[in-house]
């Protein structure tokens, strides 16, 4: 039996892998052989076996037989230490039979140079046992065949000539070990282990490296014509639990500050050059809005560090943001910026967002920034999971780390800007974000104070309104209703003005009429005078030509020029927005969006109804709500993507609830084809929609004529409804009879043919006695009724016959009830006169 020292490594590692029914044995002279390279690059194959996977390569003698093991393996546990393989088992890996009948050792080939086909260098020299270990590619690609799903696992080196190792059973997952440099240590005894003497290969230094050949080569394969297997024909083995480390030299390479970097949206900075044109306030307008921000942000101990800054499109936020964070930024206190932009897929989504804000953060401390790469380094996944999750573990672990190191947080810059949420596409992802900063960037010990503007669509609104999860925390600025800009707008043209004569050397090309009426044309949105000033400056115009354009243009067919052009894409891209998000919600089947919404734009100056007199007749929203068979809050619904454009307020005559339109020019764009385009609604459609409406409701009034009470209050509708019916018998006979609207005779002929002017008729004393409208154009209403009669007595005469019949019948009626209502006057003067009498 030869000594340990003579044997070496080589002969006692393979012995571990020799089949027990190979003859051969493995000699004590020679140390020479070739390897080879058993690689998993390419899954196995084959049929008629249990799920093949290869294992890491293992270096083994090019002539020794490869064992078989028939038993599944435990998991392979790879090391993160670099130049070895550490093996761990809780059960003996092999064990041969103790029988007399044991194959004998069989001497090695002769020793050829290392090699590899992934062309990594050769292993080191033999007098340093670690560097002999074989590096390990990490790769794993499954392939299949027509056995079960196979796995593979990283490369075995094994010696060139020996035969290829097949496994017949399933591998469990690789776990990494964090020691470097070192062979783990496990709790189990060791399978496979190096030999503490360092002298053991020494010996030996003058033979050349055997060869190692790598099958990365699907063609170069094992019999089955996939990867190679392993323990192909061994027989007689005991294979327990078996953990093996391996080490991977990439995972060094992995900087977490660099993989932040590629995470990031440099486009969404304040001071991107994506963003070199970005918006700002103009000296001297604004003062007082930014005043406010900015004494905000600088007051650390308010109670609200949520700042909510929302207000109609084209109202200035992105300007006042660009300017509160240029002026943080010169006091030291920007922390961070995020800047949305719904043309720019790069910053348009919530997945950048928090990365991006890490980023800024990391950048104003170094301590700081080394806690946020660990963070990163340590779950590079980090990217790919929730924003809370993001939040907590990028921003809010690694400042908690500076604080438990004694660092005071509140020397760091403190001040993050969001913009444009709403351009963040998905309304449940801008409510993500709004909950994940909530939930950590507001948490006790950390210094932010957190400054976000957007239009007031459906996530920032929910939140804000009574019952919102941010109503109490936020403090909230409504740009559009709480800052009446028109000053502001009127310095910053006299400015611009100004400088375009300087440039034309013509001081007196505009006048101060002309300011003051684009003033008045913008409603208080800067969007409108920005947008004026952008098409008088083009470059190669006559700034004159296009002021007089401007305040003189009225829209023509076939017309070239379009100075509102901007704001006309604006107007579309929100309406159009607003249609397809309203009309997707299966509830709305069948409802026309743009047609609604116009109808209650119409009502805004009142419906124009016309007999021999036009009227224009105002309707509360709610009213017109129920009337349009909208349920309750549903023109709310309408118009939750409208908010930058538009709101329900009371207002008119009796303050009723009525839409508001923060831009005059919207309401220009909705009037105009040429403007409006796809999304113009004539208001023969409004009209015609209307009346069709009035006629149905009626129908479907639920009233019983027989039973009616002597008072109007008195009916079995609830308010609102009896409002709406009143409105309802009102406006029927104006609307019907009305040139703006495009009724088909069927539908008339159809409403009496249900007993429609029969119910009318049956409200109509009620109406004439609790009314006072209705008691003061009641003649007119009629004359209207009689209109309507003599339009279909050509087309449809009976419909005529019956329509004339009630009008001559109310006209009885209305006499009858005045002269009740001249004498129930007239006794009660005398009677007034008696008392008098008497008390004299």
């Amino acid at each position: 039996m030869p000594s340990k020292e003579k044997t070496g490594l080589w002969p006692r590692f393979v012995s571990l892998f020799r089949p027990h029914g190979d003859r051969s044995t493995v000699g004590t002279g020679s140390r020479q052989s070739s390897a080879k390279v058993v690689n998993s690059g390419a899954g196995p194959s084959g049929s008629g076996h249990a799920s093949i996977r290869s294992v890491p390569n293992v270096l083994l003698p090019a002539s020794s037989s490869i064992p078989q093991c028939h038993k599944s393996l435990p998991p392979i546990r790879p090391s993160r230490s670099e130049n070895n393989i550490v093996v761990e088992h809780s059960q003996s890996m092999f064990s041969t039979p103790s029988n007399e009948d044991s194959p004998q050792q069989r001497p090695l080939p002769p020793v050829a140079g290392l090699h590899s086909y992934d062309n990594q260098p050769a292993f080191g020299t033999l007098d340093d046992p670690k560097s002999f270990l074989p590096s390990v590619s990490g790769r794993s690609e499954p392939s299949w065949s027509d056995h079960p799903p196979t796995r593979t696992a990283p490369n075995i080196l094994l010696p060139a000539g020996s035969p290829t190792p097949q496994y017949h059973g399933s591998l469990p997952p690789i776990y990494p070990s964090r020691s470097e440099n070192n062979i783990g240590k496990s709790s189990h005894p060791a399978a496979l282990s190096m030999p503490r003497n360092n002298n053991l290969l020494r010996q030996h230094s003058h033979l050349p490296l055997p060869s190692l050949q790598s099958f990365d080569n699907p063609a170069a394969s094992g019999p089955h014509g996939g990867a190679t297997a392993f323990f192909s024909g061994a027989s007689g083995f005991q294979v327990g639990a078996f953990n093996v480390n391996v080490n991977s030299a990439g995972d060094r390479s992995i900087d977490g500050w660099e993989l932040l970097l590629q995470n990031i949206s440099p486009n969404a900075l304040h001071d991107s050059d994506a963003r070199y044109d970005a918006p700002k306030c103009d000296e001297d307008t604004r003062v007082e809005v930014t005043g406010e921000i900015m004494d905000w942000i600088q007051d650390r101990e308010g109670p609200q560090r949520l700042l909510c800054m929302t207000g109609a499109a084209g109202s200035g936020k992105s300007a006042l943001q660009q300017t509160t964070a240029e002026l943080c930024q010169d006091s030291g206190v920007l922390g961070a910026g995020f800047f949305f932009s719904a043309l720019d897929s790069t910053r348009n989504t919530v997945k950048q967002v928090i990365p991006t804000i890490a980023y800024q953060l990391g950048r104003t401390n170094e301590t700081l920034r080394l806690y946020i790469k660990a963070a990163v380094e340590s779950d590079r996944l980090i990217f790919s999971k929730s924003l809370r999750t993001q939040a907590s573990t990028l921003i809010v672990q690694p400042f908690q780390r500076c604080k438990g190191m004694g660092m005071d947080l509140t020397a760091l810059p403190y001040a993050i800007f969001i913009d444009g949420l709403d351009e963040c596409t998905g309304e449940d992802r801008q409510a993500e974000l709004l909950a994940a900063i909530k939930a950590c960037l507001l948490v006790n010990g950390l210094p932010f104070r957190i400054f976000i503007a957007s239009r007031p669509e459906w996530a920032i609104h929910t939140a804000l309104q009574p019952g919102g999860h941010l109503r109490d925390m936020a403090y909230h600025i409504q740009l559009s209703d709480e800052y009446d800009a028109t000053a502001d707008m009127r310095r910053y043209l006299q400015r611009r003005f100004e400088d375009i004569g300087l440039r034309i050397n013509d001081p007196n090309w505009f006048g101060e009429d002309d300011i003051e009426t684009l003033v008045q044309a913008g409603s208080g949105q800067f969007i409108y005078v920005a947008t004026v000033y952008k098409y008088i400056s083009t470059p190669r115009a006559s700034p004159a030509a296009r002021l007089k354009i401007v305040l003189t243009w009225t829209p023509r067919e076939g017309q070239a020029t379009r100075p509102f052009e901007v704001l006309d894409n604006l107007y579309t891209n929100i309406l159009l927005d607003a249609k397809n998000a309203y009309e997707a919600v299966d509830s709305h089947h069948g409802r026309d969006f743009l047609l609604l919404f116009r109808m209650y734009h119409v009502e805004i100056s009142g419906f124009m109804l016309h007999t021999r007199v036009a009227y224009s007749v105002s309707i509360a929203a709610d009213v017109l709500s129920v009337l349009l068979f909208l349920e309750p809050r549903d023109d709310e619904t309408l118009i939750s993507d409208l908010r930058c454009l538009v709101a329900f307020k009371p207002g008119g005559l009796l303050d009723q609830l009525r839409l508001h339109l923060y831009h005059k020019s919207f309401s220009d764009f909705l009037e105009e084809p040429s403007r409006a385009k796809d999304l113009f609604v004539p208001e023969f459609r409004v009209y015609t929609y209307l009346a069709k409406c009035l006629m149905q409701y009626i129908i479907k009034c639920p009233l019983d004529s027989d039973s009616l009470p002597a008072k109007w209050e008195e009916l079995p509708l609830l308010e609102l409804h009896r409002e709406s019916l009143k409105r309802a018998v009102r406006l029927l006979p104006f609307s019907l009879g009305s040139p703006r609207n495009a009724l088909d005779d069927d539908e008339v002929v159809g409403f009496t043919q249900n007993g429609g002017w029969q119910k009318v008729n049956n409200l109509v004393p009620l109406l004439y006695h609790f009314d006072d409208w209705f008691r003061s154009y009641c003649e007119d209403w009629i004359s209207a009724v009689c209109e309507i009669s003599d339009h279909l007595k050509d087309r449809k005469p009976e419909t005529a016959v019956v329509i004339n019949e009630f009008a001559k019948r109310w006209e009885d009626h209305i006499k009858q009830y005045r002269a009740e209502l001249e004498e129930d006057a007239i006794g009660e003067f005398r009677g007034f006169e008696f008392d008098s009498d008497s008390s004299e």
